[in-house]
């Protein structure tokens, strides 16, 4: 270490170039006033010869080369077991010059190599450090291999820059790991690493990949703050804690058959967060910004809930992410979390709240009917306008859709219909899956007390069910008319329509056929014989309207026609003499326009219906 002058706060060599006044930083080596890398020949020589496995090296600010290097670490060489075995190694402030190699070395005491700069490669692999290692403040021009290395005591790389790549797989850090405010400009390889004690990441920046994956973090994974540039992967991890997830990824954040094993809270931004075939065995909470999640067969043996993420996410000072800080041309994006697929989820336990739902695939998950959706959830809409299929104007109705139906409906035209291509491929669920599909949401919805949602997916299952060819013909036809009718009972707009359509009908069937000339008066008639009076009372046939059509229409007709058609609505009685046309008119209203008022008030029903 030095002190704020810029003296350090060992006995200095006094010889070589002098950076400062003082001379060469390097630690004299006692009983000499030189450095290592100033001592004479013969010097040197004595000084390696007095070393002995498990003896302390204390060269701070030495700027040591390779060949150097290899002499000190070779004078501490166990002849029996051929092991490389210094005891307290204090390297603080040193500059190792080319490649600095201590692979498979064991380190018996503590090792320091804190502010340390290593200008070229540096290997570690297969080393032990028995005691505490410190590298807070290390710089790796070079690459840093660290693999397969064990760290008994406390590991700290705090502040640690690597430019180069960063090797730590298959790394063991027995108690706690500290990388905070660390950076790693290259890739960093932590791909089977095993961290028993807390493994602290906060503030730590990772310009490039980060490779986690089949990690174990036994203890708490603090990722608090940190910043993944591109993709952090972390698939087949084993998470055994709660730790604190708290951290900004450009790319893709990947827990893919990661496992965790307690309650966790896993707050991110990221453009997409995949956990595939994850597993969660406690409750989980994902709180995301702008993340695309992808929660394909995925095991929630708890409640887990997807919801977007309230607070602001921060980044290491200094640093900026191009999710939270875009640049000015670049297109913003928005904050909202999209979910991909539950597909093959089970879905009892999960909840979805104020998610995107309009890319969401739904095939192949289970429990449908007991999946949450809280709050605003968008799904798709159909495309809007009039649009042609075959030789014939489509409008589709305006309702909610899941992904895999407007996969089908592009895929049934040929030129898609207004339907958005697939940006994953089709899926291949044809109509009889999707009644399945949207029949479990229907009763979510339901059984959430949200029936006015669940209006939207109860038309997609009829929909699918008139479709699907594999029904009875019967039934399909049957289904078309109730389509066409009412929109099969959701739609008060189309049996309104249809109601006064038919209204409209029979009233100009009555004006022009179904009214009498006159309204016929009955006539008596009788004999008198021998003071008994006989009398008959009968009434003449209605007469039907004669002339031309025009002339039939008058204020007088039109009166009484509108009473025959307002009474057949509610089933009764015009009390009107009818011609024998007019009878049949009445009596086919009667029959029709009562249920196409019934079907606009079931329509109005299930759109208030709470």
């Amino acid at each position: 270490m030095t002190t704020s002058t810029g003296a350090p706060t060992w006995p200095a060599c006094g010889f070589g170039p002098a950076p400062v006044s003082t001379g060469c930083r390097g630690r004299s080596v006692d009983p000499h006033p030189a450095c290592l890398e100033h001592l004479g020949g013969q010097e040197r020589a004595a000084y390696l010869a007095a070393l002995a496995p498990g003896a302390a090296l204390d060269h701070r600010g030495t700027a040591i080369t390779r060949g150097r290097l290899a002499e000190l670490l070779a004078a501490v060489v166990d002849q029996s077991t051929h092991m490389t075995c210094p005891g307290d190694a204090s390297f603080e402030e040193a500059t190792f010059t080319g490649k600095a190699s201590f692979e498979g070395a064991t380190f018996t005491g503590d090792a320091s190599f804190e502010g340390a700069t290593f200008t070229g490669h540096a290997g570690f692999e297969a080393a032990t450090f028995t005691g505490d290692a410190a590298f807070r403040g290390a710089t790796f021009i070079g690459h840093a291999y660290f693999g397969n290395v064990m760290f008994t005591g406390r590991a700290d790389f705090g502040s640690a820059t690597f430019t180069g790549d960063a090797y730590l797989q298959g790394i063991t850090f027995t108690r706690n790991a500290r990388f905070i405010d660390a950076t790693f400009t290259g890739d960093a390889h932590f791909g089977n690493a095993t961290f028993t004690g807390d493994a602290h990441f906060g503030n730590a920046t990772f310009t490039r990949n980060a490779h986690f994956m089949d990690a174990t973090f036994t203890g708490d994974a603090r990722f608090r703050g940190s910043l993944f540039s591109q993709h952090a992967l972390f698939r087949r991890a084993q998470i055994q804690q709660a730790g604190e997830w708290d951290l900004v990824c450009d790319g893709v954040l990947q827990f893919d058959e990661a496992v965790f094993q307690r309650p966790i809270l896993v707050r991110a931004a990221a453009r997409t967060v995949d956990f595939r075939r994850t597993h969660f065995v406690s409750t989980t909470h994902l709180r995301l910004q702008y993340a695309t999640v992808d929660l394909t067969d995925a095991v929630l043996e708890a409640p887990t809930t997807v919801s977007p993420a309230n607070t602001r996410f921060s980044t290491p000072p200094g640093t900026a992410s191009t999710l939270l800080d875009p640049p000015p041309s670049a297109a913003p994006l928005h904050p909202a979390v999209k979910v991909a697929s539950v597909s093959g989820v089970d879905a009892a336990h999960l909840v979805l709240a104020d998610v995107d739902l309009t890319d969401c695939r739904f095939t192949g998950a289970v429990h449908l009917d007991q999946l949450r959706m809280d709050g605003h959830c968008t799904l798709a809409q159909p495309p809007a306008g009039l649009r042609r299929r075959n030789l014939f104007p489509v409008r589709h109705t305006r309702r909610s859709v899941v992904a895999e139906e407007r996969h089908w409906q592009y895929a049934r035209s040929a030129d898609g219909g207004g339907w958005p291509a697939p940006a994953a491929g089709p899926t291949g669920a044809g109509p009889a899956a999707l009644a399945a599909v949207y029949r479990q949401l229907r009763k979510s919805l339901e059984d959430g007390k949200n029936e006015a949602e669940a209006a939207d997916f109860y038309y997609g299952e009829m929909q699918m069910r008139r479709h699907n060819k594999a029904r009875p013909g019967g039934e399909r036809a049957l289904l078309a008319f109730y389509w066409a009718v009412s929109g099969y009972g959701q739609r008060a707009s189309r049996a309104f329509g249809w109601l006064l359509a038919a209204m409209a009908v029979t009233l100009v069937g009555m004006v022009l056929w179904g009214l009498p000339v006159d309204d016929p008066k009955p006539r008596s008639e009788g004999d008198v014989v021998a003071g008994h009076v006989t009398l008959v009372t009968d009434t003449p046939s209605p007469v039907n309207p004669t002339g031309s059509l025009g002339g039939r229409v008058t204020g007088r007709r039109t009166e009484k026609a509108g009473r025959v058609v307002v009474n057949s609505v509610i089933f009764r009685s015009s009390g009107q003499n009818l011609t024998t046309a007019g009878t049949y008119l009445e009596m086919a209203s009667r029959l029709a326009e009562p249920v196409l008022l019934g079907f606009g008030l079931l329509a109005v029903r299930s759109r208030v219906k709470r």
